[in-house]
């Protein structure tokens, strides 16, 4: 897509499609500016207003209320002057008129529209994923339907070893604690859990702490069908190897898909997600993308941090503000399961010319594993004692030459930082007025 800089107009009537995190996000980022849009009308699928998705994971354990999700109640939006639509799914749009129609029959025009629609789970070919006991793991009613499965017993399948799948498969063993218990099973086709984040090292850690309160867990699993019993549900999980996993309840967390079903009907230009330039602008400039539906530079997003710099810049462009665009930058990991500290960013595997730091107590569970070049800090993944972590992320994307305190980098950020503002002190090259 060629670069344009947006429309510096007034937009009189701004209409975001989806009322997820990205969406609520962008409304927060627009009422903190003066110029915000004279008019917003907000449209979710959902029924319940916006709420923290992140959540999901401790609401299906039992460890929080539903209450405690939400992001906004629907009268804030009303005090706000904001216009909310909820359980309505927008169904075409129309570019020459700038209208869009929804299931129920209503007729909303725009001046600017941002769609916001997220995305959908990722389904493997695998026969058998449409039975009865196959769920996802992506919304409250999810959470509900796997909270109610973990609560009759039995046992639950798990597929996919990335950050959902285990989310979803400590969340289920957590729920299903109790008289009736639930097996869970978790199956990861790679050879280690969260193999695009962690080395072999910290991978095997979180699996025999995985192991060790419950789970089954099975690498290099390649699931080869799904059965039904005689009811018709699911009942069981069959692997290429001849493994047979009893299932009354299967929950597909492979990754997710952008939902670009709406986009596409409007003939925007699509490719894995719509695509848009630097200033979230898809091929049509009254009409922005952005979070997990959106594409740029080939880049999907499934992490809040990137979509967060994304609001800014699109609160920016709508509010008529200068702007240099979003720019890509690297994001940092970390599991959302009660008990298990893991932090990382940047390469999981080095690369000859890397200088690989590393410690590990397997008394105190802790591991820390470094990748610098030339001095500054590439990679990280951190198990156990992850307190250094931001500090590690920090310095990495500042490119900071970390030589000075090399000794004192697996010690963590404290001594670190000390052995570097001594470097600095000492530097001939400060500002005289610091030497004096």
């Amino acid at each position: 897509m060629p670069r344009r800089h947006p429309e510096t107009s007034t937009v009189e009537h701004l209409v975001i499609v989806g009322n997820g995190m990205a969406g609520h996000r962008l409304v927060e980022a627009l009422l903190a500016r003066p110029e915000r849009p004279a008019r917003i009308t907000v449209i979710g699928a959902e029924t319940a207003p916006a709420y923290n998705r992140i959540l999901l994971s401790p609401l299906l354990a039992g460890e929080m209320q539903r209450e405690a999700l939400t992001l906004r109640s629907a009268e804030w939006y009303a005090e706000q002057d904001i216009e909310l639509i909820l359980g309505e799914r927008v169904e075409a749009i129309d570019r020459d008129a700038r209208t869009l129609t929804t299931d129920a029959g209503r007729t909303l025009d725009y001046d600017r529209l941002v769609l916001a629609t997220g995305s959908n789970p990722a389904r493997p070919p695998v026969p058998g994923l449409e039975l009865p006991g196959v769920h996802v793991f992506r919304d409250l009613h999810d959470a509900d339907a796997l909270a109610r499965a973990a609560a009759q017993g039995g046992s639950a399948v798990v597929i996919g070893g990335g950050l959902l799948g285990l989310e979803a498969a400590e969340g289920l063993r957590k729920r299903g604690q109790g008289k009736r218990g639930m097996q869970v099973s978790l199956l990861q086709r790679d050879d280690r859990l969260m193999n695009r984040q962690l080395d072999l090292t910290a991978a095997r850690l979180l699996e025999s702490e995985l192991r060790g309160r419950g789970l089954d867990i099975h690498t290099d699993a390649q699931l080869e069908s799904l059965e039904a019993g005689s009811d018709g549900r699911v009942c069981a999980a069959r692997l290429a190897d001849g493994t047979r996993l009893a299932a009354d309840c299967v929950v597909v967390a492979i990754g997710i898909v952008p939902n670009t079903a709406l986009a596409r009907a409007a003939e925007l230009d699509t490719q894995r997600g719509v695509i848009v330039d630097e200033w979230l602008t898809t091929s049509d400039p009254a009409i922005h993308a952005l979070g997990e539906c959106c594409e740029h530079r080939g880049n999907l997003y499934g992490l809040v941090e990137p979509i967060w710099r994304q609001v800014e810049v699109l609160a920016d462009c709508l509010c008529g503000k200068p702007s240099t665009g979003y720019v890509e930058a690297p994001t940092a990991t970390k599991l959302k399961v009660s008990g298990v500290a893991l932090y990382a960013f940047g390469p999981t595997e080095p690369e000859p010319d890397h200088e690989v730091l590393s410690y590990r107590d397997p008394q105190q569970g802790d591991y820390r594993r470094l990748l610098l070049r030339g001095g500054r800090l590439e990679g990280a993944v951190l198990y156990g004692d992850t307190a250094s972590g931001p500090w590690y992320f920090e310095q990495a994307l500042a490119g900071v030459d970390l030589t000075a305190c090399r000794t004192a980098l697996l010690l963590g950020a404290a001594d670190a930082q000390v052995l570097l503002d001594d470097a600095l002190n000492e530097s001939p090259q400060r500002p005289a007025k610091e030497a004096a």
